[in-house]
């Protein structure tokens, strides 16, 4: 069983390979991707200092709600169609050829918008972590990102207590109650269903609550 130590472990020893390594990590929405990665990245960087660990969340790929209604997919955002998943490859591609400083795009939920150029990665960067629903997925368009990443770690969760999670998540970030609960139904259970069937590609299979205790209902 994995624990936070055996995990840091791994992320230092691809920081100790020569270029940038980049470590992918997988699960459905309300898993706690997230959460892992965000203590990850603030253990490693008290290692190796504070630019040599990036972040780099799949949802800064997100394509904005302008472009989703032009495209008629708003009421199924966070879809694997809804990314631009060949800027996510390309970006990962510019990372590891470490000749500039790369800004990744980044996600603000309390509007939940992708943010341009939030995320500076230096050319000398020992390690990134990404992390995002659908990087084991086997779609041309996310298997030219998971061709980036060195290993894909699925963060696993009981079903009920990732629900509750999301439906929290909804509501803190201003749905109603109802709403909340519809589109967890409607719109995050098909994706976590989609995201499951993937999880027999992973490198390594990671239950975030035992590693790190229970998370917090915003984790993704």
């Amino acid at each position: 069983m994995s624990t936070f130590d055996g995990l840091l472990a791994r992320v230092l020893a691809y920081a100790a390979e020569p270029g940038t390594s980049v470590i992918g990590i997988a699960g459905a929405p309300g898993a706690g991707k997230s959460t892992l990665t965000e203590a990850l990245v603030a253990a490693a960087r008290v290692r190796l200092g504070a630019d040599a660990v990036a972040h780099v969340p799949m949802d800064g790929f997100h394509l904005a709600d302008v472009e989703l209604r032009r495209l008629d997919r708003m009421d199924r955002k966070g879809a694997p169609d809804t990314f631009d998943v060949a800027g996510y490859a390309a970006l990962l591609r510019r990372i590891r050829a470490r000749t500039e400083v790369v800004y990744a795009p980044g996600f603000e939920r309390d509007i939940e918008q992708p943010v341009a150029g939030a995320i500076p990665v230096f050319p000398d960067a020992a390690v990134v972590l990404t992390e995002g629903n659908y990087l084991l997925l086997d779609d041309p368009g996310w298997s030219a990102v998971a061709a980036e990443i060195d290993e894909i770690w699925y963060c696993a969760v009981q079903d009920d207590v990732r629900v509750a999670r999301l439906v929290a998540r909804h509501i803190t970030f201003g749905k109603r109650a109802d709403e909340a609960r519809r589109w967890v139904a409607e719109v995050d259970e098909p994706n976590a269903r989609l995201v499951a069937g993937t999880a027999v590609r992973a490198d390594l299979s990671v239950s975030v609550d035992t590693v790190l205790g229970p998370v917090m209902p915003n984790s993704h």
